[in-house]
């Protein structure tokens, strides 16, 4: 349950990075700025990030996507130094990614500590076991 939770969390942020990107690279475009970066590579960092964090989803049946999790939670968070809003994106994405891991783990003790209750193997649930 922790990977299915922290996977829609990241794939819902790799969404919502991928239209911060857009935003920033049009501003850059129509207004100069921010500036020095270039738009094309404002638009490419944002990408990048949009893509690491589906990396990271799909990582997640190791340790390792966790820990890509992380810290795509915080250069979502240092993206708001480009563009501010994103503060909040990473506030929020933050928030959930942390509940999704807390709570998932939860959940999948909780399963696993049922199924040896119930003598079955953990994943078995709604089958024959035998």
């Amino acid at each position: 349950m922790t990977r299915r939770l922290c996977g829609a969390t990241l794939l819902a942020q790799a969404v919502s990075v991928f239209f911060g990107a857009l935003v920033v690279w049009q501003l850059a475009r129509v207004t100069g700025g921010p500036r020095p970066a270039d738009p094309a590579v404002l638009l490419g960092g944002g990408i990048g990030l949009a893509l690491l964090c589906l990396v990271a989803a799909g990582a997640l049946r190791s340790r390792a996507g966790v820990w890509l999790g992380w810290a795509c939670q915080l250069l979502t968070l240092a993206s708001a130094l480009v563009l501010p809003a994103m503060a909040v994106v990473a506030v929020l994405f933050g928030g959930l990614w942390w509940l999704c891991l807390t709570q998932g783990q939860r959940i999948d003790a909780d399963r696993a500590r049922w199924a040896a209750e119930a003598g079955q193997a953990p994943g078995l649930e709604g089958t024959a076991a035998g």
